[in-house]
């Protein structure tokens, strides 16, 4: 078998990122390769993180080949670019599901009608600080640390009873008093690592990813994926 050469494996991997792109999200065929990009720099983590570099190789693709014949090749690049390029490739047309990662973590649930102190205490107990909330088998929200503070510091502030709002407050009062869809997101054990930091990138509110087979509400969480593993989620992006 003859070995490919970075010409070739460079414009193998530019037509990859073309063609995945264009199918993905179904831009025209007549878009030029650049402006796809800065398109799919909203959509696409991947492309986001490495915009600038995918920008420089669609002028170095122009740059090796004679006019649209790829067969032509009149410049070779750097083994170092190919491989930089066949990795973002990889990131695009194959991107590691979370589910295969470490990144997530067991789910730990509880019913609407515990009091928020029973949280808290779980809280502690677990060093869990998003728990998904259930209510007759249907998931309606998540009770977040940082937010049961807010609601209890502005409890007090207006005159509250501390032992009131701890022993007698549900959590689903807690959870109920903003927009909680906001807050978290469901998806399926088939969604990327992409996908979740997308996720994240566009809602800077959400707190966690919560993980069921078909990312249905009622199906029960077989996984967690919080804020905090973002940076992780970089690494194996930077690893892959």
């Amino acid at each position: 078998m003859v070995e490919k050469t970075n010409a070739t494996r460079f414009i193998d991997a530019y037509n990859k990122i073309d063609y995945q792109l264009r199918i993905q999200y179904n831009f025209k065929r007549s878009m030029s390769f650049s402006d796809m990009i800065r398109k799919a720099v909203v959509l696409n983590h991947i492309v986001r993180k490495y915009e600038d570099d995918l920008i420089d190789y669609g002028r170095l693709r122009n740059a090796i080949i004679h006019k649209s014949n790829d067969k032509y090749i009149i410049a070779e690049p750097h083994t170092d670019v190919v491989e930089n390029l066949e990795k973002i490739a990889r990131l695009i047309s194959t991107p590691p599901k979370v589910i295969e990662t470490n990144c997530v973590h067991d789910v730990f649930t509880v019913s609407y009608d515990i009091s928020v102190l029973s949280v808290i205490q779980i809280m502690a107990q677990t060093t869990y600080s998003n728990i998904p909330v259930f209510k007759d088998g249907v998931l309606i929200g998540v009770a977040n640390g940082q937010r049961i503070i807010d609601a209890f510091g502005n409890y007090m502030l207006n005159g509250g009873v501390c032992s009131d709002f701890l022993n007698n407050k549900k959590i689903e009062e807690i959870i109920s008093l903003t927009n909680e869809k906001k807050y978290y997101e469901i998806a399926s054990i088939d969604v990327t690592v992409e996908e979740i930091m997308n996720m994240f990138f566009t809602n800077r509110k959400l707190l966690c990813v919560i993980l069921t087979k078909n990312g249905q509400m009622g199906e029960t969480p077989v996984g967690i994926i919080t804020s905090s593993d973002f940076m992780e989620l970089n690494k194996i992006v930077e690893n892959y």
